[in-house]
């Protein structure tokens, strides 16, 4: 473990022994003030790194990795040596590894340290995946950012922060972030077509850029998408009207930073594959299997919509224990309406019983879908199901893309990778 881990660690050790200590109302009112004193330090020590080098903010419901992964290939297409902190991975110029954190930022040190490493390497660009949950701990605080890409906004992390309103106010915090940022002509880029777009563009010292499905045509196939811009083709090998959002986002950054759209199209055609997020996995079998990170109802139904055209056998986890409670009947509901057979297994239960979590997506459904808590067993049973009756028939397994781990009681983390367990699974099938 690294000196910024250790610290982490540290922090996180005293924080839940101060919680043990101090009247919960008392401890919850501190939490701001901890939080914004935390990014102030790691600011101190890494010497506000945001000053020397370009960052841009991605944020939304759903899209953020996709449209950080597009907008990077755009910059490196067109020379420049870039940074990205995300979800899926952090990358610091040639050097790139996967985020095993559980969480998209790990904290404020070390988002400062991150900073602080792409201007040593020289990077002109610093893409950030920021999250409502950054913004409550003030992850954000103490950057200067030169933009703001809004892809979206649904219902989600809604105990966490109290109300839908509360979640949407967190992500206009970042808007805020730009519109008040030192860097001269700072920009904010927000999706139209989603109904909170127009407040991201609010903004008066910030330019602002809309960005809608109207600007653009396109058609969908099983092999991705061609989308006409400007006269100008485009080939993509991302699926679903949802990523021709994120691309369009992409596109429109690209061109304020007066990127020439031949650059533009070359960069976003180099995206083939992202990780966790409508991943194909083959091992030979004449069936499909799509793994993605869809954790919302409407990013599961935006999904389903994709491979509607296939006999579809789903692998539903569902959101976390202890955590949106909500949306678990709606889950299993979007679930029966567009798949032929519905899996319902384990995913992520923390400290929650992982029977109920699965019962309650249950109640959302008038079928009775099958009950395997054993994850692997569960994507096992699905490949043998579509194998059996591969024509047209598509196996989607949903809720943790690429997540390193699934969580469990007293802190347990047991190693996963769907995307591996997959190709495991059906490397068995096959050999039979």
């Amino acid at each position: 473990m690294d000196s910024i881990g250790k610290q982490h660690t540290w922090l996180e050790k005293l924080l839940r022994f101060t919680e043990k200590l101090i009247p919960k109302r008392l401890y919850q009112l501190g939490q701001p003030t901890y939080h914004f004193l935390l990014a102030l330090l790691g600011a101190l020590v890494y010497r506000f790194p945001s000053k020397d080098i370009h960052v841009i903010f991605v944020t939304g419901t759903k899209g953020k990795t996709t449209t950080v992964e597009l907008i990077n290939a755009i910059l490196e297409k067109n020379g420049y040596t870039t940074a990205l902190a995300s979800t899926l991975r952090f990358k610091v110029g040639e050097t790139s590894e996967r985020n095993l954190y559980k969480m998209t930022l790990r904290g404020r040190f070390f988002v400062q340290r991150f900073l602080r490493k792409a201007v040593a390497a020289k990077c002109t660009y610093a893409i950030v995946e920021m999250t409502s949950e950054s913004v409550t701990q003030s992850r954000h605080r103490f950057i200067s950012p030169n933009a703001l890409v809004f892809t979206n906004l649904s219902p989600e992390h809604i105990e966490s922060h109290g109300s839908f309103e509360n979640y949407v106010q967190a992500k206009l915090k970042l808007r805020d972030a730009v519109e008040h940022s030192p860097k001269k002509d700072a920009v904010v880029i927000a999706n139209i077509d989603d109904e909170h777009g127009k407040d991201f563009l609010k903004v008066s010292r910030a330019q602002g850029i809309p960005f809608s499905l109207q600007d653009v045509t396109y058609t969908t196939t099983p092999s991705g998408l061609t989308i006409m811009y400007k006269n100008i083709s485009i080939q993509s090998k991302l699926e679903g009207v949802f990523n021709v959002q994120n691309i369009l986002a992409a596109i429109k950054l690209g061109e304020y930073l007066e990127i020439p759209l031949d650059i533009i199209k070359q960069g976003i055609e180099n995206v083939s594959l992202i990780r966790g997020r409508v991943e194909h996995v083959s091992r030979g079998q004449l069936f499909d299997v799509v793994v993605d990170y869809a954790h919302t109802p409407d990013s599961l139904e935006k999904l389903y919509e994709t491979f509607a055209h296939k006999k579809m056998i789903c692998v539903l986890g569902n959101t976390g224990g202890g955590r949106d409670t909500w949306k678990r009947p709606e889950m299993g509901r979007i679930a029966e309406e567009y798949c032929e057979n519905v899996i319902l297994t384990n995913e992520d239960p923390y400290d929650e019983d992982p029977e109920q979590i699965v019962l309650d997506m249950k109640e959302g459904m008038n079928k009775e879908p099958t009950i395997c808590m054993d994850r692997r067993k569960a994507i096992h049973e699905a490949c043998v199901r579509a194998h059996k009756k591969p024509i047209e028939t598509a196996v989607i397994i949903t809720g943790k893309g690429t997540d390193p781990y699934i969580m469990e009681a007293h802190g347990k983390k047991t190693p996963w990778d769907d995307a591996t367990v997959v190709r495991e699974e059906l490397d068995k099938i096959i050999s039979v």
